[in-house]
């Protein structure tokens, strides 16, 4: 069996719902799809939220535009007139419900993480509903699927959530056995499930590319396809490497790796669900259906090279703590983690010293991280410091740890440049090295490793 998602990017207009269903249709078996929201929707989405805690005047005019575009993609989309006025009378019952959440919050003033979820969800139950309505009005059998209907069970983290893997595969199981005999494709709403409680949960920004690896566990898929509206993993960012190139061929644990440290190809997660599995994953253009992509396999593959990809990643922090024996003291990361986890704040990585543990996180977090490790000060801590002008830049390539001189052309090429190279760990993860620089240094610094390895 093969699942195909299509991103947002997929889903901007008409013309490109038509393409999907072209796509879709050239299978020879019927496929499972995964959704995510129409293009810019969940941006739309949020802003409601935000806009309706200022005032129930605020509601009417997002529910406006919620409504007219999705309309505007039904209306050329769907050519079967009965068909259409199915999904413009199901489309209002969502568009409604909408509007009593945000109706909600007006009364309030309170935005929650359940409701905010709630809403967010909402996207994609709506570009679901109408895919599936342009697949039945080109002759294909298709229903949507909501995720929270089909027991995509998650633990409690409304907003990062993780779904549980063997209780959902349990539950889908009897609806994965009626599609498929009944050669129906459904349409599954990615982004968000639910918890055991039913309240929606979500995976974050991108999250429907890690609902459909979910979806691919659970039906025990062959094949993942992530439709998108580029090529696949690039060699570095095009838009500051103009000789960059498309990838042919990554494993899990370097695409893995490149998602987390800054290409946005992949949500950082999409590969948690797939690992000890023999399930390909490929990325592919919706504008280049014949093209190969990039191909993603579970097991290991050196080019001769080594370095595959540089990438980068400007929205981080470094928290700096700094006293004479932070680096001797038993428990005190634990310490750290577990009041920065109670906030709510991922860190990316850790370095520490007799006399610094360095900490990297989200930019946004930096201000957060700073006051929920004030109370440790005192004591074992003398100081703790923030950067936020630097960017965390990712050497990625199977092989890395076991290639002699690689470090030495990684920074030689990046000391040509006359760069200063904050902070660097090698050897935390077997395909990647990643070192941290000021941001102004971000672009030569990419191009000169890019330069090195990879022209």
């Amino acid at each position: 069996m093969k699942i195909m998602k299509f991103g947002g990017g997929c889903l901007k207009n008409d013309e490109s719902f038509l393409q999907v269903a072209k796509i879709i249709a050239s299978e020879k078996d019927r496929p499972f799809v995964v959704v995510s929201a129409i293009n810019g929707m969940t941006d739309l989405l949020l802003e409601s939220v935000l806009n309706a805690q200022k005032g129930e005047k605020n509601i009417s005019g997002a529910i406006g535009d919620i409504k007219e575009k999705h309309r505007a993609i039904v209306e050329k989309a769907i050519t079967d007139q009965a068909i259409r006025k199915e999904i413009y009378q199901k489309m209002e019952t969502m568009i409604e419900k909408v509007g009593k959440l945000l109706t909600g919050i007006s009364y309030t003033g309170e935005i929650t993480p359940a409701v905010r979820s709630h809403v967010l969800s909402y996207g994609e139950r709506l570009s679901a509903l109408i895919l599936s309505g342009v697949l039945r009005s080109k002759s294909m059998d298709s229903v949507p699927i909501e995720s929270d209907k089909i027991g995509m069970v998650t633990d409690k983290n409304l907003e990062n959530a993780t779904v549980i893997l063997n209780e959902f595969r349990n539950n889908f199981r009897p609806a994965v056995q009626s599609l498929s005999n009944n050669k129906i494709i459904p349409v599954i709403t990615g982004f968000f499930g639910c918890t055991s409680e039913g309240k929606i949960s979500t995976f974050g920004r991108n999250g429907s590319d890690y609902s459909a690896a979910v979806i691919a566990f659970a039906t025990s898929a062959s094949e993942l396809e992530i439709w998108k509206d580029v090529d696949g993993f690039m060699s570095a960012d095009p838009k500051i490497v103009k000789n960059a190139h498309k990838i042919e061929r990554l494993s899990y644990y370097e695409a893995a790796e490149l998602s987390y440290f800054g290409a946005k190809i992949l949500h950082p997660r999409t590969l948690e669900p797939l690992m000890g599995l023999d399930i390909s994953v490929r990325i592919k253009n919706l504008f280049d259906p014949e093209g190969r992509g990039t191909e993603i396999l579970p097991e290991a593959h050196e080019k001769d090279d080594i370095i595959k990809s540089v990438t980068y990643n400007r929205g981080i922090a470094v928290v700096r703590i700094h006293g004479p024996g932070v680096g001797y003291k038993p428990g005190i990361i634990a310490q750290i983690g577990h009041l920065l986890s109670a906030c709510g704040i991922n860190i990316y990585s850790i370095l520490t010293s007799q006399t610094c543990i360095n900490l990297l996180v989200d930019k946004k977090d930096a201000s957060s991280s700073y006051e929920a490790l004030k109370e440790m000060k005192g004591g074992v801590i003398d100081e703790i410091n923030l950067e936020k002008d630097v960017t965390l830049i990712a050497v990625v390539g199977e092989g890395l740890l076991k290639k002699k001189g690689l470090a030495a052309r990684i920074f030689t090429a990046v000391s040509k440049e006359n760069v200063n190279v904050k902070m660097i760990s090698t050897g935390a993860s077997e395909v990647a090295s990643y070192f941290v620089v000021h941001q102004d240094d971000t672009e030569k610094v990419v191009n000169a490793v890019h330069r090195e390895f990879l022209e």
